[in-house]
Formats: structure tokens, C-alpha cells, sequence
């Protein structure tokens, strides 16, 4: 039977090669989005490194850039302490939840193992804060305080990639004159959450009143159930201390919503074009299949003169279609290995997600088949013999 199907559809090659084009786009449109939706689900499994449930963050915006003074945060990290809301108060760079990034270039010292690296600098609560959890090592604190080389929290990526085959604690490394030495080892940190690549990052230690740039977020881990409204009374007590001083206040839960949403854009963008598409194609590929039923009535006829049943005729336009998909897919799928065999998209189109793509998107291009052979099979297999044999 599967012989002589073959044998059908390569006698129809010239009709079939536009139905064929048609499904393999659909093919390609259709992994695209499962492969997007694949990694994104894989991302969302794997931990960001650190809690928002409890967090907060502060951000100061001033008319002109403030001096690193040591009086400063200590008498911020004090005030902001005596609110009875605030559990612990830490600075950083930047929030996490936000789109900003600060990137470099790091090796051993000897400048072998060059690599870039995402940074972000803390003060020593910011892991208590955070609520972190160490891998290896201890966070830094007071304990490194006059230390010749900068301390920094490493995660495992960046671990692995700058000391291959090595410990990490203890080791050193530089950027730009720069000497650190990692102290502790996390496992994740994603600063753009849950649908951020992981990528090698690094939290060197903030020292208040050195030459460092000043760090100007403020993060809060406050009493699980604080109210939104504690942010009215939190920019006061800002204010007090700086009036000149404007903040922006976000609960790492709003902030978390915020930028989920943000990343689902292209996915959502994406699907739509390609559900679109996809209706297209569908029509035309029920017209197609129309057609070539239409086309096909004396042969239908002859068959059903010779005694085919007509469940057996509607079986045979579904199987003809779902052949004619499977070789469409085929050549799709040739064509997509190539992407994570070369590895042109790194680990965002890894093996997993290659094949989970693949089986969700020939699932849809079958359902598909299968919904645009319906009718036309369905309308092929009533034609009585009498009026196929007469049809002109």
C-alpha cells in the first residue's frame, strides 16, 4: 500500500511541488515558535540565584553624580534600618529586574582565558538582602578590608570558563589593571530573571568611601506582607536626608511582572505572524488538495467501480497528504540540524529544544494535514461510481 502511494504522489511530483514548498514553510514558521517557547521554558526551570518576593529597590536619581562617601551609606543603611518594615538594607549597581547590564573583559593574570563577563557590584549585605545561597566558598565582609586584590562572588559559569579543571576559590584574575580574587561561588545568577540566558557573572565588593564610582540603588528586604503604600513613607524618609535627591521605588515582585511581560514580546510577536501565516498556508493548502481531488474523480471512480469501499478512498487521500507532509518535514529537518550541529545559535537552540521543537511542530503540520484533508477525502469518498465514470 505505502509502495503504491508513493508511487502516486511521484507521478503528481509537478502538482505536488507547490503543496509540498507550502508545508515546509509551515514546517519552519511553526519550529521557530515551539523553539522559542521550548528555551523559554527551559530558562524558566532553572533558578535566577536570588529572591524577589520580599525585595525592593530603591533607585536614586540626583541632578549631578554623588561622591562615594563612606558617612553617607552608613547613615542611609542606619536610618532606612529604624523603619520597622525594613529587615536588611544593601546598595548595588543596579536592581536586578531592570535591562541594564555592565560588561567586561576578564583573563587569569597572565592573560590566557580571555573572556566577557557580566558585573555587578555589591556592598557586603547584598546577599543577606537577596536572600543568596553559596555554592562554595563564604561572601565577603569586613574581613577583606584593606585586601591588595578586589573580593568577588563568581557563579559557576564564569567559574568554569575563566579556571577550566580548577578550583576557583582563592584564584586571581584581572581586568584593566584591575587584580580580583574570588572568595565565593554561587550557582545562577540571572539579573534579567527568568527568561535571561546564563551567562558568566561576577559581584565584586563595594567599599564605601574608596575610589570606587558610587553605587545608586538601594536594595530592601522588608517584613513578608508590607503594603504598597510603605513606598510613600520610605520616599520620605529619603527625602529627610536628601531633598534634593528624586527615587524611583519598585517591589522586585512589580518589577518581576514588568519585565516577563517584556521578554514575552517577540515570542507573542512571533507567534502571531506565524499563526497568520499558518491560516494562510491552511487555505491554500485545502485548495490545493481540492483541486487535485477534483482532478482525481475518474480515477476515484474506476477504484470505486472496481469495488474500493469508501472508507478505503478517504483513507487514501489522508495518507497520501500525511506522506507528502512527512517528505516536506524531512527536508526541513535536514536543513534545521544544521543550526545546532554548527552551533551558530549557542546554547539557545541546544539538542533538547532542537527535538522538542521538531515534535511539536510535526505534530501541528499533522493536525494540519489532517484537518485540510477532511473534507476533500470526505467529498471523494461519496462520489457513487456511476457519477464518477460520467464526470467530465
Amino acid at each position: 500500500m505505502l509502495r503504491h502511494l508513493l508511487k502516486l504522489i511521484w507521478q503528481r511530483k509537478t502538482r505536488n511541488l507547490m503543496l509540498t514548498l507550502e508545508i515546509l514553510l509551515a514546517f519552519v514558521l511553526v519550529f521557530a515558535v515551539a523553539a522559542f517557547a521550548v528555551r523559554y521554558w527551559q530558562l524558566y526551570q532553572l533558578p535566577t540565584g536570588f529572591e524577589y518576593r520580599n525585595q525592593w529597590s530603591v533607585s536614586l536619581r540626583t541632578a549631578r553624580p554623588i561622591a562615594n562617601d563612606a558617612a553617607m551609606y552608613d547613615e542611609l543603611r542606619r536610618v532606612l534600618r529604624e523603619l520597622p518594615e525594613v529587615e536588611q538594607v544593601a546598595f548595588a549597581a543596579f536592581p536586578v529586574y531592570e535591562m541594564s547590564r555592565w560588561t567586561g573583559e576578564y583573563s587569569q593574570l597572565d592573560g590566557s582565558h580571555r573572556m566577557t563577563a557580566d558585573s555587578l557590584g555589591v556592598s557586603d549585605d547584598y546577599f543577606r538582602v537577596m536572600d543568596m545561597r553559596l555554592a562554595a566558598g563564604r561572601w565577603f565582609s569586613t574581613l577583606d578590608d584593606g585586601a591588595a586584590t578586589r573580593p568577588v562572588v563568581v557563579d559557576t559559569l564564569f567559574a568554569q570558563r575563566l579556571f577550566p579543571g580548577k578550583t576557583p576559590l582563592g584564584q586571581l584574575f584581572q581586568s584593566e589593571g584591575v587584580h580580583y580574587r574570588v572568595v565565593g561561588v554561587i550557582e545562577h545568577f540571572r539579573s534579567h530573571g527568568e527568561y535571561m540566558d546564563p551567562r558568566p557573572f561576577m559581584l565584586p565588593r563595594f567599599t564605601p568611601g574608596s575610589k570606587e564610582e558610587a553605587l545608586m540603588t538601594i536594595m530592601l528586604k522588608v517584613r513578608p506582607g508590607t503594603p504598597r503604600v510603605f513606598e510613600s513613607k520610605l520616599s520620605a524618609r529619603i527625602k529627610q536626608l536628601h531633598p534634593d535627591w528624586s527615587v524611583v521605588i519598585a517591589p522586585l515582585t512589580e518589577a518581576r511582572a514588568s519585565m516577563l511581560k517584556l521578554q514575552l514580546v517577540p515570542l507573542t510577536i512571533l507567534a502571531v505572524v506565524a499563526a497568520f501565516l499558518l491560516v494562510m498556508v491552511a487555505f491554500g493548502l485545502f485548495g490545493v488538495l481540492w483541486q487535485n481531488t477534483t482532478r482525481r474523480i475518474p480515477e476515484i471512480g474506476l477504484r470505486r467501480a472496481l469495488g474500493a469501499a469508501s472508507g478505503s478512498i478517504y483513507r487514501q487521500i489522508i495518507a497520501e497528504q500525511f506522506l507528502l507532509s512527512s517528505g516536506a518535514m524531512l527536508v526541513g529537518l535536514v536543513l534545521l540540524v544544521q543550526l545546532p550541529l554548527t552551533g551558530v545559535l549557542g546554547d539557545s537552540l541546544n539538542w533538547p529544544v532542537f527535538w522538542a521543537a521538531a515534535v511539536l511542530s510535526a505534530a501541528v503540520i499533522y493536525l494540519l494535514s489532517l484537518l485540510c484533508s477532511l473534507y476533500p477525502g470526505w467529498r471523494a469518498a461519496q462520489l457513487s461510481p456511476t457519477q464518477a465514470l460520467h464526470y467530465e
